[in-house]
């Protein structure tokens, strides 16, 4: 890894947010990342895991520009990161398509408000959805596709500007098991095929096992990281089943639950 290029750096961000006490109690500031510093390479997926609370979310819309950190600084492809842009795709955990505009019109959406002619965007649009499996429902509505084809959609969308680094924030998880396991050999497929850096939250262990070169597990209150896992499966990977039945992978899940349960190694659980 130390010779490949860091297309993202993380560097000794922290955040804090006011909470109203409400009536009877004052104001406090609730710790939510406490001095997060990684380093994400060109090609790499990247998954960030942990409890409820550990400021995943949070990092991520940070990343993105759409919250302010306290400190430190990100970097994209060595350029520090003030604001949006196109150099960031964010995929959120719902599809959130304009419901007016049919699948073709939303790939085409970022790309019409930075002004790339219609043609053009028409054909980059079609591109995307072949690329995700969707090239005959480009006219179709978004309330007329399927909960994971409209995924399909979100993540072509967010690859139309052709950002750096792909921020996806649980894209799979409100989504039935089947159709989460086969957007997940998709994802790999795509990136892949594409090269694309992605940092991936996700509150799974076996998605973030599964997907992953390296996975990030993060305590909560305030969010630091507790480790960062490489992952020794290679690419292309096996189905996810298979996969599970690999030693290796029941040694890492259960490595990862014990650090987010904060359970030293070896302790026997509870009957």
């Amino acid at each position: 890894m130390e010779n490949r290029k860091v297309k993202l750096a993380v560097e000794g961000v922290s955040k804090t947010f006011r909470v109203k006490g409400g009536k009877f109690q004052d104001d406090y500031l609730l710790h939510v990342l406490r001095k997060l510093s990684f380093e994400v390479y060109e090609g790499e997926v990247v998954s960030l895991i942990g409890e409820s609370g550990c400021g995943k979310t949070t990092l991520l819309r940070i990343i993105q520009g759409l919250i302010r950190r306290d400190a430190g600084v990100i970097r994209v492809d060595g350029e520090p990161v003030t604001k949006p842009a196109r150099d960031r795709g964010f995929v959120f955990q719902q599809a959130n398509l304009l419901p007016w505009r049919t699948a073709r019109a939303n790939v085409e959406f970022g790309l019409e408000l930075q002004g790339v002619p219609a043609k053009e965007r028409s054909d980059r649009a079609q591109q995307l959805l072949e690329l995700v499996g969707l090239e005959r429902a480009g006219e179709q509505f978004p309330h007329q596709l399927s909960g994971g084809m409209q995924q399909r959609v979100n993540l072509a969308r967010a690859m139309a500007i052709n950002p750096a680094i792909l921020l996806m924030d649980e894209p799979f998880s409100a989504l039935d098991a089947q159709t989460r396991e086969v957007l997940q050999r998709e994802m790999l497929r795509i990136q892949a095929e594409t090269r694309k850096t992605i940092l991936f939250v996700t509150h799974d262990l076996d998605e973030a096992i599964y997907v992953s070169n390296r996975v990030i597990v993060l305590g909560a209150k305030p969010g630091r990281i507790k480790e960062i896992i490489e992952i020794p499966f290679s690419y292309p990977r096996a189905e996810l089943p298979e996969l599970r039945g690999d030693q290796r992978f029941q040694d890492i899940r259960r490595h990862m639950w014990n650090l987010i349960r904060n359970k030293p190694e070896g302790e026997k659980a509870a009957a």
